[in-house]
Order: structure tokens, then sequence, then C-alpha cells
């Protein structure tokens, strides 16, 4: 008999039928995939419970939202905008809405988001970042979430993901600044702990500078929050050190733009006195003055393939394989040779 004084979870369901809850998972979301009588078994408790996956307009008879939910550490600047676009359009051509939450690069938040979205009924989720509380995969899989990361490429996680390696990204990079006669360097960058992304591409500038001989002190690492008024601050810090870096990289061309406008209004020319490199190569890249110097990420292409590997998963219960993609050095204006 279902308990009066709360709804009852897929826990109980499963303690009840006496299986265990990724079987009701598969039940409620990939039927085909559960033997017969376990099956029958498992939606006879339900109905007796009353249980409603995920929440309470969810019926079973059509055991899909057609939602998909995307969480994203900001929205306060265009660095995952244009792969969400993407994503949104692979989705609205197969009929599925997508829902966005912003974590502000909080990992509780991210949390609280994941959780709220499956209770709103979201059939799948898009990640970005594989670094994230076991307990979040261990929640997803349990209520049986097909779950994608995006952003980055770990094969090593056992997680389907469509992303890019980081660091080999930035190790191309700082290779070729390096070769163009820089020795102090120096990366303004998100704050590392909880950024995988932040800390692969911090690691792909150590690997090019021990590839190429430099020692790990010449390079002023500083951590800040993203945004151009902090991409400004954090310039202004790097180039008041003793001994100024003569190539800045940036985790991001927000921070990248900030920086570029701080060199201006201290009257530092670019690329003539400092060089500036950014990541990402959005727009603001290309319409910054002098034009910025980056790392290219398929934003398009990732979201179209993220929304491509999704709807396959939902359609025939079948994770996608890892897909790596190419991000790669854009020269434009901003980095010179060092004299």
């Amino acid at each position: 008999m279902a308990n009066t004084t709360s709804l009852p979870t897929l826990q109980d369901v499963a303690a009840a039928a006496g299986v265990s809850t990724a079987t009701v998972s598969r039940v409620i979301n990939f039927p085909a995939q559960v033997a017969p009588a376990t099956r029958a078994k498992v939606e006879a408790t339900i109905a007796q419970l009353g249980y409603s996956p995920h929440f309470g307009a969810r019926v079973m008879a059509a055991r899909r939202t057609n939602t998909v939910g995307a969480i994203i550490p900001t929205m306060e600047n265009a660095v995952f905008a244009r792969g969400l676009q993407a994503f949104q359009d692979e989705l609205s051509a197969h009929g599925y809405t997508m829902l966005v939450a912003s974590t502000g690069y909080s990992a509780a938040n991210e949390a609280e988001q994941v959780k709220a979205l499956v209770a709103r009924g979201a059939d799948a989720l898009l990640l970005i970042g594989h670094k994230r509380d076991q307990a979040i995969y261990d929640f997803l899989a349990a209520q049986g979430i097909p779950t994608i990361i995006t952003w980055a490429f770990d094969p090593s996680s056992g997680r389907p993901s469509v992303g890019f390696d980081n660091a080999a990204a930035m190790r191309d990079m700082a290779r070729q600044v390096i070769d163009m006669g820089h020795r102090q360097l120096a990366l303004i960058s998100a704050e590392t702990a909880s950024n995988d992304r932040a800390m692969e591409r911090y690691l792909g500038i150590q690997a090019a500078m021990q590839d190429k001989g430099l020692p790990e002190e010449n390079l002023l690492f500083i951590e800040t929050s993203y945004g151009i008024e902090e991409g400004a601050i954090a310039f202004k810090q790097a180039m008041s050190a003793s001994n100024p870096p003569s190539a800045v990289f940036c985790g991001n061309d927000v921070l990248a733009v900030g920086a570029l406008r701080q060199a201006r209004d201290s009257g530092i020319h670019v690329p003539d006195d400092v060089s500036i490199i950014g990541f990402d190569d959005i727009e603001l890249a290309q319409v910054a003055y002098p034009p910025l110097t980056t790392v290219h990420v398929p934003h398009r292409e990732m979201g179209r393939l993220a929304a491509a590997a999704l709807i396959g998963w939902l359609k025939d219960g079948t994770p996608p394989n890892t897909v790596e993609l190419l991000a790669y050095p854009v020269m434009r204006s901003t980095l010179a040779p060092k004299d």
C-alpha cells in the first residue's frame, strides 16, 4: 500500500519488488531490456505503490517528457552559447526541448541542479567536464538518466563524452609561443580545483615548457573568476611582477579581452610589448582589437554531436561511444615573436 505521508521513491519500488534500483530504472526507461516476468513484477509494484517516475505529471504510458537538461557553469559570457545553440537545434529537429541550468562554477549548485532537472522530468542530461562528486554519477545511474560529458575528453573515465583534449590543445599553442622566442610566460586561469578543463589547460602549458626545456618558475600562474574585468585585473597583476611575462595565456577569450583592454589602458602595446593568447575562439576573439590569437574549439560540432548521441541513447538504450574532436591554434594579431 502506498505511503500516505510521502510520495513513493524508486528505492521503495525496488525494495517492494525485490530488485535493484537499476532494474526499476530499466523497466521505466528501456522495458525491452528486462525479462518479461521481472518487468511485470516491477510494473505491478509501481501501480500498487502509485509511483510516478521523475515528477507527478509524467505518466507511465508516455515514459518520456522529451526534455533534455543542459547544466553549464555560467550564462554570463558567450563561452558556452554557440555549442548550446547547436545542441538545442539538433534536439528540436528530433522533437526534444532543452532545459538549461547554470551553476556559477559551484559544485554544490550543480548537484542541486542535477536533482532538480531529474525531478522535473529531464530524460537525459548534458554536463560540462568530468570532475564532480561520484555521488552525482551514482544518482544519475540509479535514476536511469543518460548523461553525456562535453567540453572535455577523458577516455579513461568510462563515461560517454563528446569533447576535446584541453591539455593537448593548449600544449600545441604553448609550443608555438615558446618557439617564437617567449621564455617568461603567464597564465590567467579559472580556479582549477574543481574545473578539469582549466586544470588541463594549465597542465598543457607546463608540458610544453618541459618539452622546450623551460623551468617551472618561468610560468606565473594567476587564478581568477571568468569575466572581462577579472581578466583586466589579473593582467595588471601579471605585468606588475618583478620579471613580467612577454606572453600571457588566458583560460578563455573573455579573460583575454579583459587583458587586452587593460593593456590598452596601461599604454602597453600588443603584440609589440606583450603577446596575449585566448582559448575558445568565440566571436569576441575575432572582433577584438587587435584580433585575438586563440585556440579554436569546435563548439557547434560538439553541441550537435552531443545531442545526436543522447537522442540515440534515448531511442535504443545503448550508451554512445566517446567522440574526440580537434581543438587547434588560430593565429591572429595578438601574438608576435619575442625579440
